[in-house]
């Protein structure tokens, strides 16, 4: 991997997973404690390189979920949890396609905090592509950024 880590920070994170966080939350501690911003590919590298595992938490399913959001209408490429208008608050919304689009992996929209929406596909490298509705369209970083970690809670919840 390109970047390193001193013996302490590698100490911290080994820690981290030891005490059963996910990798998603492994990549919000580099930034938040470290500043050290890497994508999900480039942080589950990083555990690959420190010979750390991401200790699977057993899915349970709480009483009070919703079952109804996990099973769409039929239709084609019904996405589920589809964000509708919107989102409160200035937050970024995540959905994942039910169906995925050819070439992808996983696949889905994403409802800025400005209100504008993407497609987005992850392809078997493990990349990330969005595709704006409006043409021309940049989303701020900030919510690039929540929208990779909103991305990583969601896909974890489905258990990708």
């Amino acid at each position: 991997m390109a970047m390193s880590l001193t013996d302490e920070q590698k100490k911290s994170v080994a820690q981290w997973v030891a005490d059963g966080a996910s990798l998603a939350e492994v990549q919000k501690r580099l930034s938040s404690e470290f500043s050290i911003s890497l994508t999900y590919m480039d942080t589950r590298f990083l555990l690959d390189d420190l010979n750390l595992t991401i200790q699977e938490k057993p899915k349970t399913v709480a009483a009070t979920d919703d079952l109804t959001k996990a099973t769409p209408a039929p239709g084609p490429a019904v996405p589920v949890g589809e964000p509708e208008g919107p989102p409160a608050g200035g937050k970024v919304r995540v959905s994942v396609d039910k169906i995925v689009r050819p070439g992808a992996v996983v696949s889905g929209n994403v409802v800025f905090s400005d209100g504008q929406s993407c497609a987005w596909q992850l392809d078997q490298s493990g990349r990330l592509g969005l595709v704006p509705q409006t043409k021309g369209y940049k989303p701020n970083p900030a919510d690039v950024q929540e929208f990779q970690y909103a991305l990583q809670d969601e896909l974890a919840r489905l258990g990708y």
